[in-house]
């Protein structure tokens, strides 16, 4: 008996070695990339950052202003699609969103990064060439939205904002439908009669699955909800995190889903305090109420 106890040890502590190896091999991460942070007009930023995202290959797929200060551009191509189709969830890593943010007389262009999602999503995929192609049609790139050094990809795939609450394994089940078809139109109709508050930024087929992913902004109408509401409250810092929106919803064959307000937030506000995000308390329920109507839930 002390023979094979002895031999767990060993078998555990080889095992712990081995993964301490990889994590150390890992790089840090951060959520976002700050691509450009200079003066300049909104308008003129918004233009010349489509145009460079299309000439580098990625498809705009949609295209909305949260509020004043802030417009979001979806992307997504090939590569991301192939990606996001790996996984049973994989669906919402199939839009990359790049953010045009007025910050005093600074106009700053950010992206979500490929790798933070990539990991938090739990996709078998690396996107690091997808990241690659996303600064060379911004410019260079530099890492923020967590506190330093940053987070290991193995520690993105357990993520939570603390204990009890939810992990990315732990969604919303928002509707469930007859068949794939009929919840791509609930949907479809519930963003378009604005429901809750909602509509339809983006959405994207992922190839070979009853999957569909759909961007959805949450107006002044949802209230507590309301993106602008929301991020008034959270985005306080000097490099804005506006890339976070739009909200995901995903149709996987006759259900829909979404990543709870409270891991999806806080995964993109990882170092959001709490006592900032006490001051959103009530945000979370009443996001999945208003994507619940939208989605054709009870």
């Amino acid at each position: 008996m002390k023979l094979f106890r002895s031999f767990l040890s060993v078998l555990l502590l080889t095992g712990l070695f081995f993964t301490s190896i990889a994590s150390a091999e890992q790089p840090w991460l951060k959520p976002y990339n700050m691509s450009s942070n200079a003066t300049g007009t909104m308008a003129a930023q918004v233009k010349s950052t489509s145009a460079a995202l299309q000439a580098a290959g990625f498809e705009v797929v949609g295209t909305y202003q949260p509020y004043a200060a802030a417009t979001v551009i979806s992307v997504t191509n090939a590569a991301l699609k192939t990606a996001a189709a790996k996984t049973d969830f994989g669906g919402y890593g199939a839009v990359v969103r790049v953010a045009v943010t007025q910050a005093g007389d600074k106009v700053q262009v950010s992206y979500v990064n490929p790798a933070w999602m990539s990991a938090s999503f739990k996709m078998a995929a690396d996107l690091t060439a997808v990241d690659k192609q996303l600064a060379k049609a911004l410019g260079g790139a530099s890492a923020y939205g967590a506190q330093d050094p940053g987070w290991k990809a193995d520690q993105l795939d357990e993520f939570h904002f603390t204990v009890f609450m939810p992990y990315f394994d732990d969604p919303l089940e928002l509707a469930e439908h007859a068949s794939y078809d009929a919840a791509i139109k609930a949907v479809e109709a519930g963003l378009a009669a604005g429901k809750g508050g909602t509509a339809k930024v983006f959405r994207v087929d992922i190839p070979g699955k009853k999957q569909t992913l759909f961007g959805v902004s949450l107006t002044k109408a949802a209230g507590v909800a309301g993106d602008e509401h929301i991020m008034a409250l959270i985005d306080g810092r000097d490099m804005k995190q506006t890339a976070h929106l739009p909200y995901s919803v995903l149709v996987s064959e006759g259900n829909v889903y979404a990543l709870h307000a409270k891991f999806s937030i806080a995964n993109a506000f990882p170092d959001l305090d709490m006592s900032t995000f006490f001051k959103i308390n009530d945000a979370p329920d009443a996001i999945e109420a208003s994507l619940k109507q939208a989605a054709g839930g009870e």
